[in-house]
């Protein structure tokens, strides 16, 4: 099975046979074959990808320069043991990325992780979340290509940066399952960083803090949220968080 990371250090794996970041064609490359990865199996236009590789502004002999990408990606996929001709093709001013049904994709193994991990939490079963949040967490907190920029690769990290949130937040509710209070804090914390205004972040760290029994941090913490909220948007937390500060109060 082909497995492709995407984040971290981009690597292909193939049986025995890894591929990192010296193998690939430089950045350009590397910003090129996520893109293709990033929307395999459909068509991705050569002025899109020029777009993606020279955000500000595409030199003009860009059409060789991204047809010599291309034809280093393709080699790169054979070294893999694919087809590259087959694997990467072109047409119609597109560029097509077709890999094997069971290639493993990081980012792709991340959005179905948090989505099992989420489902199982919703069924009241935490021992089935144990395991996918924390494969999408530990995927999601790598860093993307850092130093690329453009619209598509803010986009790509926006949406790794809310499954990271989205993993933290079940790993809080997993580790209160298991009565892990110090990691519940953790993760509760680092979802309260990452999203200031994301109340369930807030409601977590109050539970963790009050299972732990410390009520007076978890009354601290709702405070907290409660100033954020009214000093930038004027308003007041909403029910469910003023339902755990009063579970907490109650609980003194």
């Amino acid at each position: 099975m082909l497995r492709i990371h995407l984040s971290g250090r981009m690597t292909l794996e193939s049986g025995a046979i890894v591929l990192g970041p010296a193998d690939l064609p430089g950045q350009q490359g590397r910003a090129a074959f996520a893109c293709l990865v990033g929307q395999r199996g459909g068509p991705v236009s050569r002025t899109a990808l020029a777009d993606a590789l020279w955000p500000a502004q595409p030199p003009s002999a860009w059409p060789a320069a991204l047809s010599s990408i291309v034809s280093k990606l393709r080699s790169l996929l054979t070294r893999t043991g694919l087809d590259g001709t087959s694997a990467l093709v072109t047409g119609g001013g597109c560029h097509e990325l077709h890999l094997p049904r069971d290639t493993w994709i990081d980012h792709e193994a991340a959005a179905d992780a948090i989505h099992e991990a989420e489902t199982a939490l919703r069924l009241g079963d935490p021992a089935g979340a144990y395991g996918p949040s924390a494969v999408a967490h530990h995927i999601a907190r790598r860093h993307f290509l850092p130093g690329e920029e453009g619209r598509w690769f803010e986009d790509r990290r926006e949406k790794l940066a809310g499954i990271l949130v989205r993993a933290l937040e079940c790993r809080a509710e997993v580790y209160l399952w298991n009565r892990e209070y110090p990691l519940a804090v953790e993760a509760a914390s680092e979802v309260v960083a990452l999203r200031p205004f994301r109340e369930t972040g807030y409601r977590l760290l109050m539970r963790a803090h009050a299972a732990a029994g410390n009520a007076a941090e978890a009354l601290w913490v709702y405070e907290r949220c409660r100033t954020l909220m009214s000093e930038e948007l004027g308003v007041s937390p909403s029910r469910d968080t003023q339902a755990v500060h009063t579970a907490v109060l109650h609980s003194t």
